[in-house]
């Protein structure tokens, strides 16, 4: 996947974060100077499914459908929508709406994106496999169609954003590009509240408001600048002498600093993103071994279920998170639609049953691997990773540790460069089902499914439960069957859930914002006073 540079941590990278932190230090006080480690790979909105590229776009395009302050859905480019029986649901869009360059929003552009965003191409087609057919109404009004009932599918596309299907045929770009660049992945024309002024991948990307939108602004900001800021100690420094406004995440041992700094204000809270480790399940041998390069072990359960047992998850939250996080027991947090109460006990560190598991395996004197980790995406991932590599070749998994920027994290991944990996995942519908059909169902490109389910698993009752899981609309049906997956996830050691992770931002104190589970900062709802 082609993906922009982020500063690196050397002396370079910090040099030139403080050049771009002293040249900006004169703006504003209706600027925002914010920083980030990962800078969003593009400025396609159906090229990357990924928290960092979603999270930006929210800012400057739109979708039908959008969450509030408190997670919960309401209309956007839709100001209503209603279920069609059982046939899917019927949209009825917002008159007088334009898009950044002028161009008058309709159905049309509504259709053109479905079948950009649904296309082979696109890195978020998984969105649309309960869908069978769109059909545009008239020019407000525009029907999706669904295979069979779905009551949550408003949920499922809060992220699908809209774009304006002339701009994208005049820029050539009918079509996302994930591993290529193309007029779309430096250059956005959206609805939203801010449209893209500036784009310097690995530099600054710079937004200013739209004076067209069709909302009312809660915000009184006229130019927002993204820094990408990969060293730590010069985010915090930056946010210290004032050269920035706003870091996410803030690095989790200068939490309490942040905290009892005069002048600065910390955002706490717990995210959706619940951080694992995923195996090659479908691999037929390690990649990364030194003497089991003929087999996968990870194949076998026992195995999984050492690896699991040879991670002491609560050290990892007292010593690399400082407390700031709880402990997972499955692929959602207690606070996600569908969570299994059933599914919730985890097993114990044990790193002597692990090596009793082994060698019930086959494997008594244990085997190497190789672990795969992102430096710059997660919070502290690669020192999560370092301990992790200690605590399994502890119990005889000897763990060699590769940690790489994400810009080249995913690629490596989708081309099953790994043995081990760590994931985050935040479902977008903020319901269970969705890292079913994202992690856990059989990849088919043809039915959209299992677009994030790297290792290959497969299990036929899995495969058979998501789409009654999709059309129940009786709670406690719907539950039963969602704890059923649930189980089968834990007992078949799917994953290895480690923590969920905390919610961490820094900021001057005079910045008064909006800290939303889904960990988009959302520039609407910033007021500097």
């Amino acid at each position: 996947m082609s993906a922009p540079d982020t500063l690196s941590k050397g002396g370079l990278g910090i040099a030139l974060a403080s050049s771009l932190l002293l040249s900006i230090a004169t703006a504003q006080a209706a600027e925002l100077r914010w920083s980030s480690p990962t800078d969003p790979q593009t400025m396609d909105p159906h090229a990357v499914n990924s928290a960092p590229v979603l999270g930006f776009l929210n800012n400057v395009y739109e979708g039908l459908v959008r969450r509030n302050k408190d997670m919960a859905i309401e209309g956007s480019l839709a100001e209503s929508y209603e279920p069609l029986g059982t046939d899917g649901w019927r949209f009825h869009l917002r008159k007088g709406v334009t898009f950044h360059d002028g161009s008058a929003f309709s159905a049309e552009d509504v259709l053109f994106s479905y079948e950009r965003a649904s296309s082979e191409e696109a890195d978020t087609s998984s969105w649309f496999a309960p869908v069978r057919e769109v059909v545009v109404v008239d020019e407000h009004t525009i029907d999706f169609l669904t295979h069979a009932p779905n009551p949550i599918f408003p949920d499922s596309i809060a992220n699908f954003m809209i774009m304006d299907k002339g701009w994208a045929e005049a820029n050539a770009t009918a079509r996302p590009a994930r591993d290529a660049e193309t007029y779309a992945t430096l250059n956005a024309n959206g609805t939203g509240p801010f449209k893209l002024t500036k784009r310097e991948p690995g530099v600054e990307t710079v937004l200013e408001p739209h004076s067209g939108w069709w909302d009312t602004a809660e915000h009184n900001l006229t130019k927002a600048t993204f820094l990408p800021i990969a060293n730590p100690a010069t985010a915090v420094s930056g946010l210290l002498s004032g050269q920035v406004d706003l870091i996410n995440p803030v690095p989790v041992q200068d939490v309490d600093r942040i905290a009892e700094q005069d002048g600065l204000k910390l955002h706490q809270g717990i995210e959706a993103r619940v951080i694992m480790l995923g195996f090659g399940h479908g691999h037929d041998a390690l990649k990364y071994s030194q003497e089991t390069s003929d087999k996968n072990p990870f194949q076998d359960v026992r195995v999984r279920k050492a690896a699991h047992m040879a991670i002491d998850a609560d050290a990892l939250i007292v010593k690399i998170m400082r407390g700031n996080a709880e402990v997972a027991s499955q692929l959602v947090s207690p606070q996600m639609k569908g969570y299994s109460k059933a599914a919730e006990k985890r097993a114990g560190f044990d790193p002597e049953a692990a090596k009793a598991l082994l060698a019930e395996a086959g494997y008594p004197d244990g085997f190497s691997f190789g672990l795969m980790c992102p430096n710059d995406r997660y919070i502290n991932d690669e020192a999560l990773c370092k301990a992790m590599a200690a605590m399994l070749t502890k119990a005889g998994m000897r763990a060699n540790l590769t940690a790489m920027p994400v810009r080249s994290y995913w690629k490596e991944l989708r081309a099953g460069n790994y043995d081990m990996y760590l994931l985050g995942w935040s479902p977008g519908t903020f319901d269970a089902e969705h890292p079913i059909r994202f992690l856990v169902t059989t990849p088919n490109k043809k039915k959209k499914l299992g677009s994030w389910n790297f290792g290959a698993y497969s299990n036929a009752r899995v495969d058979e439960l998501l789409p009654r899981i999709q059309r129940e609309i009786d709670p406690r049906k719907r539950q039963a069957m969602l704890d059923e997956v649930a189980a089968i996830v834990s007992e078949e050691q799917v994953y290895v859930p480690l923590h969920i992770q905390p919610l961490l931002w820094g900021s001057k104190a005079n910045i008064a914002l909006t800290q939303r589970a889904d960990n988009f900062l959302m520039l609407r709802w910033i007021t500097v006073n």
